[in-house]
């Protein structure tokens, strides 16, 4: 679980090279930092053989607690591509999602990656009785709902669905966050 948080030290989401998540977290966790790569049991298929192995459940991303004003050692790891932020300036990951990933985590529970769906996002019902449906994806008391509309009519109906059932039709909204990479010259940050 999260320790205490001392010296302005922050969890923070490392962008590091593809397949290096597990190398880079034994790299960082030898250097004495505090990381989380959260996995889940997949199958694959090799030589015709099925096999479960763990894979992140963020690939390409490994969480790492360390304070931003002294993360050249954090930057020089190898696999470490860059800190996620905005622009220049890396944003620490909100501690209730940190808390939530160790939650689901420990929980012993079957995770798996998800697409990202933001409420208002146009949406495709991907099987069931609605296959092929696209509308937007609300909440409504707690449900998602897909709403399809007729424009010319200027009216909409509502049906419940499986979050499960649906896939994006186009991205979730542009995010300012993205991976940024640190100078140590040009930044002033110290070894």
């Amino acid at each position: 679980m999260i320790s205490p948080e001392t010296d302005g030290q922050k969890w923070f989401a490392l962008q590091v090279r593809t397949r290096w998540e597990n190398s880079t977290v034994v790299l960082l966790s030898g250097k004495g930092y505090q990381t989380l790569l959260p996995t889940y049991q997949m199958k694959k298929r090799w030589n015709g053989r099925l096999r479960q192995l763990n894979a992140p459940l963020f690939p390409g991303y490994v969480f790492c607690q360390f304070d931003a004003l002294n993360r050249l050692p954090i930057l020089v790891t190898p696999g470490v591509i860059a800190v996620v932020g905005r622009g220049r300036v890396p944003v620490p990951v909100d501690d209730a999602e940190i808390a939530a990933i160790q939650t689901v985590v420990s929980s012993g529970l079957r995770a798996e990656p998800w697409p990202y769906l933001e409420i208002g996002q146009k949406i495709r019902v991907e099987s069931g009785a609605l296959n092929g449906l696209e509308g937007v994806l609300t909440n409504f008391k707690g449900n998602h709902r897909i709403v399809v509309s007729v424009s010319l009519l200027r009216r909409s109906v509502a049906l419940e669905i499986d979050r499960t059932c649906v896939s994006p039709l186009e991205p979730a909204r542009a995010c300012s966050l993205e991976p940024i990479i640190s100078y140590p010259l040009q930044q002033g940050v110290s070894a």
